[in-house]
C-alpha cells in the first residue's frame, strides 16, 4: 500500500511540475505577445481588418514661359477595382463578363481576378466617362452593391501632343514621371495620394454599419518652364523641314537660349513622338512589323525615340569650336582681330611631322587676319593659335567654359564631354582640338559656351524651370539664375562677337543673314565617328551681336540630300529662317525700326533735381545714382541741341 501511495504522490508531483511549467510558459508567451510582439500583431490584425483603396493625386500642371500655355495637365478620372471576397459566387461570372465587355478587357483575365482570394484587385485605371456610366448602370440594374469600386483617379494629358516631347517627358501607369521634366521634378509634381478605408471581418466581408473613411489626396505643385510655346513651335517646324529636305538619317536638334539668363527658350529634337501615346513607335516602317519585334528590341527602339540628343548625345563640333580657340587667343593677347597679313594659309600645316590640311587645301586662303581666318573657317590658322596657347592654358579655358563638366541642366540623362586627359595631349592632338575635331561635346555644352561669350564673357548656366507654384497656397518659388565666373573679358567678348558678325555678313555663314538684325555665327562640319562616311553639320549664332538677346545652335546628323553636308549650305539657312521669325516675336531690336530722337535741352546751371524733372518728360536719364539732388550742373554730355535716342542716359559734371 505504501509503495502505491508513494508512486501516486510521485506522479502527482510530476503532474504538478508539468502544470506549473505549462502555466509559466503560457504566462511568458502572453507576456511576450503583449509586451514585445503586441504592436506587430496589432498592425497585422488592423491590416487584415482594413480595406484600403488609393485615390490618385492630381499631378501638378506644367506651363510654358508665359505662364498661360499648358504643356501638361492632370484631370480627375476614375479607376475600377474589385474586392473578390465581397462578390457573391453566383455573380462572379456575370461581373467578369460585364467588366470585360464595358472596359474592353480579356474575359479570362478578369474572371481570374474576380475569383482570387485577395482583398483588392485593380481592373483598369483611368477609364473613360462613358465606361464609368455604363458600369454604374450595370451595378444598379443587377442590384450589386458591394465588391466593385469606381474611385477617383488622375489622368495626365498633353495639350500640344508632340511639342517639346523629349523635354517635357511623360508618365507611367501609376502616374509617376518616366522621362524629361516629368521624371526630374517627379517629387514636386506628383503630390500625395489619398485613400478610401473601410473595416472588414476576417473573411474580408464588409462589416455592417461601418462607413468608409475618405482621406483626400493632395495635388502636386505646378511648374513654369523657360520654354516658350511660340519659339518651340517655330524651331520644331524648321527642324522637321530641314531633316526631311536634307535627308538627315539620324535626325537633328535645335536649342534656343537667352545668353543673359540661361533660359532655354526652345529645345527641339527630330523625330519627335506623341506624349499622349508614348509607347506608340513614331516610325511607320517599324509600326507595320511591331508585333514581330522582340520585347528587348522594342524597349531599345522606344528608349531611342524618347532620348533627348541635345543633352544625352555627344558629337564632334567641328569649326564652331574655333570660337573657343579665338576667345582664348585674344584673351591671352596672342593675336588681335585685324592684324592684316598676320597669318598665311598654304593649304595645310605640319605639326610634329604630320601634315594637317585646310578644308580648302586645293585653293589656299593665303594671307589672312584672325577675322578673315574665322570668316574663311581656315584650319591652319587655328592650329597655329592652339600651339601658341599650349595644352595647359587651352585646358584651363576648356574648364572655364564648362566644356570639361556637365552643365547641370535640370533634365535627367545629361552626358559629359569626351576629351583626352590633359597629360595625354600632344602637339597633334592639340592641333585637332583647336579646330574642333577628335573629341566630343554635347549640344547643351556648346550653346552654353556661345552664350557665355555673348554674356559679356561671364559663364551662364542653362535652366529649364524658372518657377514652382503651390496650387493650394498660391506661393511661388523662383528658381535662381545660375551665373558662374568670368571666362573672358568684356573686351574679348565684343571682339569675338564682332568677328562672328563678319562670318555671317561676309563669310561662310552668310546664309544666316536676316535683314534688319546684326546676326553673328559660325558654321561647322565634322565627321560622325571615324571612317563612318557620316557627317554632322551645324550652325551656332547670336542676335544681335551688339547686345545679344538670343543664342541658337542647330545640329543635323548625317544629311545625305542634294544640298550636301556643309554647315554654311545646310545649317546656316535654317538659322536665318528661325531668326527671321523668333526675333520679331521676342521684340529683339530691329535696326530698321525708326529710332525716336530728341534734341538735348540746356540743363547747365540747374540742380540735379530740377534737371531730372525736365529730362523725365523727354524719357532721358542722368547717369549715376550718387547725387543728393542739390548739386549744380556745370557741364552736360551731350551738349544742348545734340540729338539723343529716347530712353538713353546722359553724363553730367557738377560743381564741387
Amino acid at each position: 500500500m505504501e509503495e502505491n501511495s508513494l508512486k501516486r504522490k510521485k506522479r502527482m508531483l510530476i503532474e504538478l511540475v508539468v502544470v506549473v511549467i505549462l502555466l509559466f510558459s503560457l504566462i511568458l508567451r502572453v507576456g511576450y505577445i503583449q509586451l514585445i510582439d503586441g504592436e506587430r500583431l496589432k498592425n497585422m490584425a488592423l491590416k487584415q481588418q482594413s480595406l484600403e483603396r488609393n485615390v490618385g493625386a492630381k499631378r501638378g500642371t506644367i506651363y510654358d514661359a508665359t505662364g498661360e500655355n499648358i504643356l501638361a495637365v492632370s484631370s480627375f478620372a476614375e479607376s475600377v477595382t474589385v474586392n473578390p471576397k465581397n462578390i457573391k459566387n453566383e455573380n462572379k461570372e456575370k461581373v467578369a463578363k460585364a467588366l470585360s465587355e464595358i472596359l474592353n478587357l480579356e474575359y479570362d483575365e478578369i474572371l481570374k481576378k474576380v475569383n482570387k482570394n485577395t482583398s483588392v484587385e485593380i481592373i483598369k485605371k483611368r477609364i473613360e466617362k462613358d465606361e464609368a456610366d455604363k458600369l454604374r448602370s450595370f451595378l444598379i440594374e443587377n442590384n450589386i452593391t458591394s465588391g466593385i469600386n469606381i474611385d477617383e483617379d488622375s489622368r495626365r494629358y498633353y495639350p500640344y501632343s508632340s511639342l517639346a516631347a523629349q523635354v517635357i517627358g511623360f508618365c507611367g501607369s501609376d502616374n509617376q514621371g518616366l522621362s524629361g521634366i516629368e521624371a526630374k521634378y517627379d517629387d514636386i509634381l506628383k503630390g500625395r495620394n489619398g485613400s478610401i478605408n473601410k473595416l472588414v471581418d476576417g473573411k474580408g466581408h464588409n462589416l455592417n454599419n461601418e462607413k468608409e473613411e475618405y482621406i483626400e489626396s493632395t495635388s502636386g505643385k505646378d511648374i513654369v518652364l523657360t520654354i516658350d510655346v511660340t519659339v518651340q513651335s517655330i524651331i520644331e517646324k524648321h527642324l522637321e523641314e530641314a531633316c526631311i529636305d536634307n535627308k538627315c538619317t539620324d535626325g537633328g536638334n535645335i536649342i534656343v537660349m537667352s545668353p543673359k539668363t540661361g533660359d532655354i527658350l526652345g529645345m527641339a529634337g527630330y523625330p519627335s513622338f506623341d506624349l499622349n501615346k508614348p509607347f506608340e513607335i513614331n516610325n511607320e516602317e517599324l509600326k507595320n512589323k511591331w508585333e514581330n519585334i522582340s520585347q528587348e528590341e522594342k524597349n531599345k527602339l522606344l528608349n531611342e525615340m524618347w532620348r533627348n540628343k541635345a543633352i544625352s548625345d555627344t558629337y564632334e563640333p567641328g569649326s564652331t569650336f574655333k570660337l573657343v580657340t579665338a576667345s582664348a587667343a585674344l584673351e591671352e593677347k596672342i593675336t588681335d582681330t585685324d592684324n592684316k597679313g598676320e597669318f598665311n594659309c598654304s593649304g595645310g600645316i605640319e605639326i610634329a611631322g604630320v601634315r594637317i590640311r585646310c578644308w580648302r587645301y586645293y585653293r589656299p586662303h593665303g594671307s589672312e587676319s584672325l577675322r578673315e581666318a574665322l570668316m574663311n573657317s581656315c584650319n591652319p590658322v587655328f592650329i597655329g593659335l592652339g600651339q601658341k596657347i599650349g595644352v595647359s592654358k587651352y585646358y584651363t579655358y576648356l574648364n572655364k567654359f564648362g566644356l570639361l563638366n556637365k552643365t547641370g541642366i535640370d533634365l535627367p540623362g545629361e552626358a559629359g564631354s569626351i576629351f583626352l586627359k590633359e597629360n595625354k595631349v600632344g602637339p597633334v592632338e592639340l592641333a585637332t582640338i583647336s579646330f574642333g575635331q577628335r573629341f566630343e561635346v554635347t549640344p547643351i555644352q556648346m550653346i552654353t559656351m556661345v552664350s557665355t561669350i555673348a554674356n559679356k564673357g561671364n559663364y551662364i548656366a542653362p535652366r529649364l524651370v524658372k518657377e514652382i507654384i503651390n496650387q493650394e497656397t498660391g506661393e511661388k518659388e523662383k528658381i535662381e539664375i545660375k551665373k558662374g565666373k568670368r571666362v573672358i573679358s568684356e573686351e574679348t567678348s565684343e571682339k569675338v562677337l564682332d568677328m562672328m558678325n563678319s562670318v555671317v555678313s561676309e563669310g561662310t555663314g552668310k546664309n544666316a543673314k536676316v535683314e534688319g538684325y546684326e546676326i553673328g555665327g559660325k558654321t561647322g562640319t565634322s565627321e560622325d565617328g571615324v571612317n563612318t562616311n557620316k557627317y554632322v553639320t551645324s550652325f551656332i549664332g547670336v542676335a544681335n551681336t551688339n547686345d545679344p538677346e538670343v543664342a541658337i545652335l542647330i545640329t543635323l546628323y548625317n544629311p545625305t540630300g542634294e544640298g550636301g553636308h556643309q554647315g554654311g549650305g545646310v545649317a546656316a539657312p535654317i538659322a536665318g529662317k528661325i531668326f527671321s521669325e523668333i526675333l520679331p516675336y521676342l521684340e529683339v531690336k530691329n535696326t530698321n525700326d525708326k529710332i525716336e530722337e530728341i534734341q538735348m535741352p540746356n540743363i547747365t546751371g540747374k540742380t540735379i533735381s530740377d534737371a531730372k524733372k525736365i529730362l523725365e518728360k523727354l524719357d532721358i536719364k542722368i547717369k549715376g545714382d550718387n547725387f543728393s539732388g542739390d548739386e549744380i550742373i556745370k557741364k552736360q554730355i551731350p551738349e544742348e541741341g545734340i540729338k539723343v535716342e529716347k530712353g538713353k542716359e546722359i553724363v553730367v559734371e557738377v560743381e564741387q
